[in-house]
């Protein structure tokens, strides 16, 4: 074991950011099995406020819920309905409102979810199916905070329910947008290659595989003439406003920004993300972050 992850989680010296990202898939069914008080409390770590902030500067925190010592009434009110089995512990995420405060949550809840994933733990994000006003009274939201998102964590169970079955080619989570699809120039029209970019291509395709609200994949990346990568959401509006102030789509863009940044850094390749410059203007299409 050594220090090896996100700069604060210890795992194996054999997995990186870049494993973990490729291995991750979403877990719905769960392994009766404890997750023991070792591993737990490297969740736990993870959780801490401390080590949380995002490219935005929102304030997020986390809070891993153990169903154990509840009632079964009170278990049942905790509800998915009926996507997740099995689990007992979950990780909530929470952030003030504000902008940038749904990017920040899913960059933050991604990194967390990608420390489980290096350490044997199945997850899987869920944003509209749980229910929420249940799940924020145990995480005692203040303010202006939403919960726009959790995780269920532990061991993946050997047989996926009928259900998860279902859900998987409902969604088409196995299937991917390609990169002439995903990935441009600085005209947002002509397609870039992995060889034109050079050593990011690996953040790139981190970026394409990750995961996203009904795997729509929102995310779109430019690459401008100085060099520059430039991350754009491409909005379904009529699906990303459906929650009111929690913004599925915007959660994704988090996720895109965790996972190019993991593997740069992974890469040491140099830059970081500017969330203050603007981009190309490429219609249909809004800018998020510079990386630089």
């Amino acid at each position: 074991m050594r220090h090896n992850f996100y700069c604060y989680m210890e795992v194996d010296e054999t997995e990186t950011g870049l494993d973990a990202i490729r291995q991750r898939i979403s877990v719905r069914s769960y392994a009766d099995k404890q997750v023991e008080p070792e591993v737990r409390k490297l969740l736990e770590d993870l959780c801490s406020i401390q080590k949380n902030a995002g490219p935005f500067g929102s304030a997020v925190r986390f809070r891993l819920l153990d169903l154990e010592p509840l009632s079964i009434s009170e278990t049942r009110r905790m509800g998915t309905y009926g996507v997740i089995k099995g689990a007992r512990l979950y990780i909530l995420g929470a952030v003030s409102g504000g902008k940038g405060a749904m990017e920040d949550l899913g960059y933050c809840l991604e990194k967390i979810i990608l420390g489980a994933t290096a350490l044997g733990l199945g997850t899987c994000w869920l944003g509209g199916t749980f229910k929420r006003g249940s799940f924020a009274a145990r995480m005692e939201l203040a303010g202006d905070e939403l919960l726009p998102a959790i995780t269920p964590v532990g061991y993946p169970a050997v047989e996926k329910s009928v259900t998860e079955r279902m859900m998987r080619f409902g969604a088409g989570s196995n299937r991917r947008k390609s990169w002439p699809e995903l990935f441009f120039k600085s005209d947002g029209i002509t397609a870039l290659t992995e060889s034109e970019c050079g050593l990011f291509s690996d953040a790139y395709e981190a970026v394409r595989i990750g995961p996203s609200a009904s795997n729509k994949q929102p995310w779109r990346l430019i690459l401008d003439q100085q060099g520059a990568t430039h991350l754009y959401l491409k909005e379904n509006k009529i699906y990303n406003r459906m929650m009111g102030k929690v913004r599925l789509q915007l959660v994704d863009m988090g996720i895109a920004l965790c996972h190019f940044e993991v593997v740069a850094r992974e890469l040491k390749l140099p830059g970081s993300w500017n969330t203050g410059v603007e981009g190309p203007r490429i219609p249909g299409l809004q800018h998020i972050a510079c990386w630089k």
